[in-house]
């Protein structure tokens, strides 16, 4: 039951405006609820509305949306973990852990993750809310979030769409947000999914180096490492290529004696092949001989379901877009999704080198568009006749001088008490769990910090909690790892 407690609207000096001047600069909403998460009764409440980006001047940059859900049946409120949650893109809104991971309410949609109609959302009793507040954001241009520029002035865009300056600004919002609403005591963690993964990396590096904000946790999911991924490198598609073994498996197009197996038994075979032979094989290039390459090609085809001699025409250098294109087109002509390759897609013609389309991308926006503009208007009671941008413009996006990895390892070693949790699900042909894997080593190459960071794979794509197996998993795997995190286990030393 959600009753409505507070509708406040703060104003700010008349010579500012949001690029769209029906976007309020400091808002608040605020609305209270009930609900049964882990099989517990629980009072939380929602607050949602806009909270400004200053620059060190004190000045008005921007304005970003947000949702920020607290559980309000708890004493010492301040000492309770907060999750600040992003998603990727770049340019893409906080709508989807928003409304079908995290958060209290997920979408209505079968198992599988599949849209149905009517449209809209339920109660998610997988939610970590009973364990942690949560805080869903916005950054410029997504969602309802919109840079604020003075009259006749033109926006910044090198101020906020950047590796390094999208988690400057955001450092600085997350500042603001935390002293307003009395968290500085508390555990603090931040979750990032696909280009957040990106981005929570160097956030973590920003919070604690600039803001002096040290946290408990860093949770990638599906995450988009732009040191290997689209590189074309021989790394890139080795790493990749066990991604191509699940998602064969799932559409039964492997040989015999791997598909009887289970996909966890044949996954680590091919990450060993992948790994031991591929990597060495591409590395030779134009040099490797033809009885290696040959062998080399014989195996690709045996993990993969595409035909030897596709491969040896791609010079062992099998693009993921034509694996779309090309795993079932001799079975049904269909094409397999690029971010959940369990969903097929109808092409116009059967030829061709990569998909018409992404069908997982379309069936998620079929779902989620009509969900959270409801929600938000609805439930929420943010009213606005501005857009809601499930993906907005921020490009050119500024990949330059990205050190992510490194930045995350310098925040690991110099805070004892933050963990690194990565989930991926082992049907994304996007960012593979493979890739992932690859990630958390290469982000800490001595191996001295991998007792702190942990891997979970899940038997779905990129966003793995629209299977409700998964989402029932990948929360209680969240909740393990917060737990676990959040204790007090004595002096942040080594």
């Amino acid at each position: 039951m959600k009753k409505i407690l507070l509708l406040l609207v703060l104003t700010v000096t008349t010579t500012l405006f949001s690029q769209d001047k029906r976007v309020p600069v400091d808002t608040t909403v605020v609305t209270s609820y009930s609900a049964t998460i882990n099989g517990k009764k629980i009072t939380y409440k929602a607050q949602t509305g806009t909270q400004p980006v200053f620059d060190a001047n004190g000045n008005v940059k921007a304005t970003l949306f947000y949702t920020y859900y607290y559980r309000t049946d708890v004493t010492r409120s301040e000492d309770r973990p907060i999750i600040m949650s992003f998603n990727g893109g770049p340019g893409s809104a906080s709508v989807w852990m928003h409304i079908a991971y995290t958060g209290p309410k997920t979408l209505k949609i079968d198992d599988e993750g599949n849209p149905i109609q009517p449209y809209g959302i339920k109660d998610n009793p997988y939610s970590v809310l009973d364990v942690a507040d949560i805080v869903f954001i916005n950054p410029v241009n997504t969602g309802y979030s919109r840079p604020v520029v003075k009259k006749d002035e033109k926006v910044d865009k090198k101020y906020f769409f950047g590796v390094n300056a999208d988690a400057k600004y955001l450092a600085d919002w997350l500042n603001t947000f935390i002293t307003r609403n009395n968290k500085w005591k508390a555990p603090k963690y931040i979750i990032g999914e696909s280009y957040g993964g990106t981005r929570v990396m160097q956030l973590a590096y920003e919070l604690q180096s600039r803001q002096w904000m040290y946290l408990n946790g860093v949770i990638m999911v599906s995450p988009a490492d732009y040191k290997l991924i689209r590189t074309g490198a021989s790394e890139d598609y080795a790493i990749n290529f066990p991604y191509y073994t699940a998602a064969a498996w799932y559409h039964k197009q492997l040989p015999r004696e791997l598909q009887q197996k289970d996909l966890l038994e044949i996954l680590p075979e091919s990450e060993d092949f992948a790994i031991n032979k591929l990597l060495p094989a591409l590395a030779k290039g134009g040099y490797i001989g033809e009885t290696e390459k040959n062998n080399i090609a014989e195996k690709m085809a045996y993990y993969s379901g595409v035909k030897k001699e596709v491969i040896l025409r791609h010079n062992l250098e099998l693009p993921k877009a034509y694996f779309w294109k090309e795993l079932l087109r001799d079975r049904n002509g269909k094409t397999i999704g690029r971010l959940d390759s369990r969903y097929l897609g109808l092409d116009r013609t059967e030829t061709g080198t990569r998909p018409d389309y992404s069908p997982e991308l379309v069936s998620w926006l079929h779902s989620f568009t009509p969900a959270i503009n409801y929600y938000t208007q609805n439930i929420l009671k943010f009213k606005t006749d501005v857009k809601y941008n499930m993906f907005g413009p921020v490009h050119p996006w500024d990949f330059s001088n990205d050190n992510s990895r490194e930045n995350l390892r310098k925040a690991m070693a110099q805070n004892p008490y933050l963990h690194v949790l990565v989930q991926s699900g082992y049907y994304d042909g996007a960012t593979t769990y493979s890739a992932a894997k690859y990630t958390m080593g290469k982000i800490d190459p001595s191996g001295k910090l991998k007792d702190r960071m942990s891997f979970k794979g899940y038997r779905s794509g990129h966003m793995m909690y629209l299977r409700k197996e998964d989402l029932e998993k990948a929360n209680q795997d969240l909740r393990a790892f917060i737990l676990k995190s959040s204790k007090n286990v004595g002096a942040a030393k080594y």
